[in-house]
């Protein structure tokens, strides 16, 4: 299944990927308005797809994104705080509607990426990149800061690399990017492809319910600290999901040495 917008494109596979490409390569994927309210709009539809397994972030072209087009943040300089505030909410809204996402995200990244693109790896859950790939936050070279992405950044890399790298506006390669936390794996462009297509592969093996139990109790350990009630949060999270019918599932596949009845295979 495909959809169309201008600037991205949207396709479903039978197994339940979903893939969201950004579409501009001749502005090196950077973004403006429209591709932002596009994502947004497709991002709140698979959200809600039950069909959907795994997001795919990925993008055509030599460079993976350059960030937010110059042309839109000319544009916008001519505006009052109020109209600038609510074009950067839905920036924001973007980011966040990433990194909410239930379901496994992983993000491919085949080429550069700047200030906001990388702020959309940061809000994907796996990353793979091109070991040729680079990433810089240069706004502060415009007088600027990343503000909307820098909850993320900080969450990836960690406030005093986020820190420095957010002052210096250098260029960070991708074993410096994996280093930090940004990157779970680096690989030579040409086996890219085939790299990610493993780790998707793995990611349908495993109980679609679980993952999200996954995500939302990462969500719930980032805000609380170790006490008797996280303890007690979690000792019921997995009684819970022992007990379910996925859980049951995915027990017995394991006792009688067969595929659960999730698993899909490329």
């Amino acid at each position: 299944m495909i959809f169309g917008y201008a600037s991205i494109l949207v396709q479903i596979d039978p197994n339940g990927i979903a893939t969201l490409t950004l579409n501009r390569p001749d502005v090196h994927n950077a973004f403006d308005d429209t591709m932002v309210a596009e994502m947004l709009r497709a991002l709140n539809d698979l959200a809600n797809d039950p069909s959907v397994r795994v997001l795919v972030l990925k993008s055509v072209g030599k460079h993976f994104s350059a960030g937010a087009d110059i042309s839109w943040m000319q544009k916008m300089a001519q505006y009052d705080e109020m109209a600038n505030l609510k074009d950067a909410d839905v920036l924001a809204q973007l980011m966040y509607q990433l990194h909410r996402f239930r379901k496994p995200t992983v993000a491919i990244v085949q080429g550069n990426a700047y200030g906001g693109g990388v702020g959309l790896i940061a809000c994907c859950q796996m990353v793979i990149a091109a070991s040729s790939a680079q990433f810089c936050f240069s706004e502060v070279k415009l007088g600027l800061i990343p503000a909307v992405i820098s909850p993320y950044i900080v969450k990836a890399i960690g406030q005093r690399n986020t820190r420095a790298y957010f002052l210096n506006a250098k260029t960070f390669d991708a074993t410096t990017a994996q280093q930090m936390g940004l990157c779970h794996e680096i690989v030579p462009l040409e086996t890219l492809d085939e790299a990610a297509a493993q780790l998707i592969a793995s990611l349908l093996k495993n109980g679609p319910l679980a993952q999200v139990a996954v995500n939302e109790l990462m969500d719930k350990l980032q805000t609380l600290d170790i006490n008797e009630t996280l303890i007690s949060m979690t000792a019921k999270t997995i009684a819970t999901l022992r007990v379910s019918p996925e859980g049951q599932e995915g027990l017995n596949a394991f006792i009688q040495r067969r595929e659960p009845s999730w698993s899909k295979t490329q």
